[in-house]
């Protein structure tokens, strides 16, 4: 087959879908791979380190959507870009389907199987093609980094001849793959850390890397199968923040993390929690993209309410493209070859993986998900 790589049209997004030494894994198993020219630039891959590898460089993104077998990119497809897809194609990558029902209907006019990165089961099998984890660690690690570069504090305790200085205190709200990989980088710059999450579960993972975790009265169901944090009801989330708010008064910085998948964020930072804020303060919030876990947070902004400073920044795994393009072409790449086992490149949706990751095909929504949600009356 014919494997396109295009360059990301979103403004701001310097990631790519597959690395040059990622190449060499799908051109041995006889598919030519294109990429299009600069596609790799912004993660500081060069047209020659993809030749080099064994890719062909083409002039452009309309050359490859209209003549690849399978194209694979990182952000959704446009409608635009869905329109060039060739007929009969498919399709690997993010897709935000929840949200981009006139590009799936694109897709199935134009009988295009598509398969979301987003969608890949959370099963050991597939640990190795979990975008979601590896793009949450990323986001984890800049998140803290950026917080510290804004804080008017060290993080670290100093002694100094003029005195000693205290670490910041840090409050991590959601210990998943994100929220872990904060608690690790802001004890790295050797802040006081604290962290909460309605599953009791995690609370041996927060410890091990030398944080308290903050608890409070826990449900039996706080997670879905698949390792996803449940939605909660309201009288559950007022708990929650009650327990937030009792340690605000003293935390510099925040970083929340908390999502429910195929939803809006909880709202865990309420406008009044925010004033209970040392001023100076920081709230960076992971959430900003799904409404935010802070209430005033403003997706895409950096603003400043009753003397804190609450950071919206979206996309940033975009921030630390080499590594994040490497991570994500890893999975890609494992996806791929689970994908297409058979020397006639045919598709197996027997296996979990392939089955749950799709989309649409044949011309129709197969995701019961995503059919529920774009038709809740049933209709096609």
């Amino acid at each position: 087959m014919k494997i396109g790589i295009p360059k990301e049209s979103l403004d701001g997004e310097t990631r790519v879908a597959l690395v040059p030494s990622m190449v060499g894994l799908i051109t041995k198993q006889n598919h030519e791979v294109c990429v299009a020219a600069g596609a790799g630039e912004g993660s500081s891959f060069s047209d020659q380190a993809y030749e080099k590898a064994g890719a062909k460089c083409v002039k452009d993104n309309k050359t490859i959507f209209g003549e690849s077998d399978v194209t694979i990119k990182v952000q959704p497809l446009t409608k635009d870009e869905a329109g060039q897809l060739k007929n009969g194609s498919i399709y690997i990558g993010y897709m935000a389907p929840f949200y981009q029902k006139e590009v799936l209907d694109i897709l199935n006019k134009k009988k295009v199987t598509a398969f979301a990165m987003e969608f890949i089961p959370r099963i050991t099998r597939a640990q190795s093609m979990d975008s979601l984890s590896s793009m949450a660690t990323v986001s984890g690690y800049k998140a803290v980094l950026l917080a510290a570069a804004h804080l008017g504090k060290f993080f670290p305790l100093l002694m100094t001849a003029a005195g000693t200085v205290p670490p910041a205190n840090v409050f991590i709200l959601g210990a998943g793959v994100a929220g872990l990989q904060a608690i690790a980088t802001a004890k790295r710059l050797g802040a006081k850390v604290e962290a909460f999450d309605p599953r009791i579960a995690v609370k041996e993972q927060v410890e091990s890397l030398g944080a308290m975790f903050v608890e409070m009265e826990m449900p039996e169901d706080a997670e879905t199968e698949g390792g996803y944090a449940k939605a909660q009801s309201d009288e559950f989330l007022k708990k929650e923040q009650e327990a937030i708010a009792a340690r605000l008064p003293r935390i510099d910085v925040v970083i929340t993390t908390a999502q429910i998948f195929g939803k809006a964020a909880p709202v865990l930072i309420t406008e009044e929690m925010v004033k209970l804020m040392p001023q100076g303060s920081i709230i960076m919030d992971l959430a900003a993209e799904q409404g935010g876990n802070c209430e005033l947070t403003e997706a895409g902004k950096t603003v400043e309410k009753h003397g804190v400073t609450i950071m919206g920044i979206l996309n940033l795994p975009a921030t630390l493209p080499v590594h994040a393009s490497q991570m994500y072409s890893k999975n890609i790449t494992n996806l791929f070859k689970n994908t297409f086992t058979k020397e006639d490149a045919s598709l197996d949706f027997e296996d979990e993986i392939t089955k749950g990751a799709c989309i649409c095909r044949d011309g129709e929504i197969v995701n019961d998900m995503v059919k529920n949600v774009l038709y809740p009356e049933g209709a096609k």
